[in-house]
């Protein structure tokens, strides 16, 4: 009987569903909201900044007219170069006046990504969770634009 309970319980321990790779692609926002990378049903795009990057500062007006035009159908999230948490992350994003939240951690290595070697450095990807592209350098709204 106890080989009987101990069989029944690894096989039902070993269908259940693994949150812990669910949890890998979920990724939390400065504004307490969170986002699957895997599968965010939505366009993407993910910029990575610093306050002393002149060519970010030029970009983040940008990519706030894209948020405010296109919002409802793409996402458009941060990532802080320096790797600033808390109250020194919302002083940043603050100072530069960023409007679009952004992540908590990096998430480069669900695509297989190195460390960011340029900045601006901004992501662009699918509403099926595929890298499409890898943009180094300042980017426009109208550039952004012309890829979607």
């Amino acid at each position: 009987m106890i080989k009987q309970l101990l069989l029944a319980s690894l096989l039902i321990l070993g269908c259940a569903p693994d949150d812990s790779q669910n949890a890998a692609q979920v990724y939390s926002l400065t504004d307490g909201s969170r986002i699957d990378l895997i599968a965010p049903e939505k366009l993407v795009i993910i910029n990575y900044w610093a306050t002393w990057c002149a060519p970010c500062r030029r970009e983040v007006p940008e990519l706030n007219k894209l948020l405010q035009e296109y919002g409802d159908s793409l996402y458009i999230v941060g990532v802080n170069f320096d790797g600033s948490q808390g109250d020194s992350l919302q002083a940043e994003i603050a100072k530069l006046g960023i409007e679009f939240p952004n992540l908590l951690r990096d998430p480069r290595q669900l695509w297989g990504l190195g460390a960011v070697e340029v900045l601006p450095e901004t992501l662009v990807i699918g509403g099926n969770g595929q890298l499409l592209h890898r943009l180094v350098g300042p980017q426009d709204k109208a550039s952004l634009e012309a890829l979607f």
